[in-house]
């Protein structure tokens, strides 16, 4: 999430802010998908500014391309969390907006709003011909049935 108001964009896409950091962070740690939700699009000047979107998306698609990531298969959706536009259907604030497209190897994906590029992150395969890998999230004490470790199946097969 990238804030689109005056000077908070400023502070997170600078040497040291927030927005550069979580991007490297998530390509160092093999995040592979992203989806760039530029918020606060109700604080702009003037309000829900095309303008102030389009720098913005070139300005995050340049640095997310120099630490490894793809511009053209991630998804740049304009959206104000406050009001909710864009996030579960196309803003009427947002005409100009027609929409995100990506490409990648596995096919084409293309929406209106943020659910929709939530919508289409393909899930990571899981092999299930490895040995079964269960890192251990959480660990439950249930009263007359006992501990209940909890955790998801990265590899392999649990069987009953």
């Amino acid at each position: 999430i990238v804030a689109a108001g005056t000077g908070e964009f400023e502070a997170g896409i600078s040497k040291n802010g927030q927005t550069r950091e979580h991007a490297l962070l998530a390509f160092t740690l093999g995040v592979k998908q992203l989806i760039v939700g530029v918020n606060k699009m109700d604080s702009t000047e003037p309000k829900y500014s095309e303008t102030r979107f389009e720098e913005i998306k070139k300005e995050v698609s340049n640095y997310i391309k120099k630490i490894g990531y793809n511009p053209t298969a991630v998804p740049f959706v304009p959206i104000s969390g406050w009001n909710g536009d864009n996030m579960l259907e196309p803003s009427s604030e947002m005409p100009w907006f027609k929409g995100w497209a990506v490409e990648r190897k596995e096919g084409k994906a293309e929406g209106k709003c943020l659910i929709e590029a939530l919508d289409a992150i393909l899930p990571p395969s899981r092999p299930t011909d490895k040995a079964l890998r269960l890192p251990l999230q959480d660990v439950y004490k249930i009263g007359g049935i006992g501990t209940v470790p909890v955790g998801r199946v990265e590899t392999g097969v649990l069987k009953p």
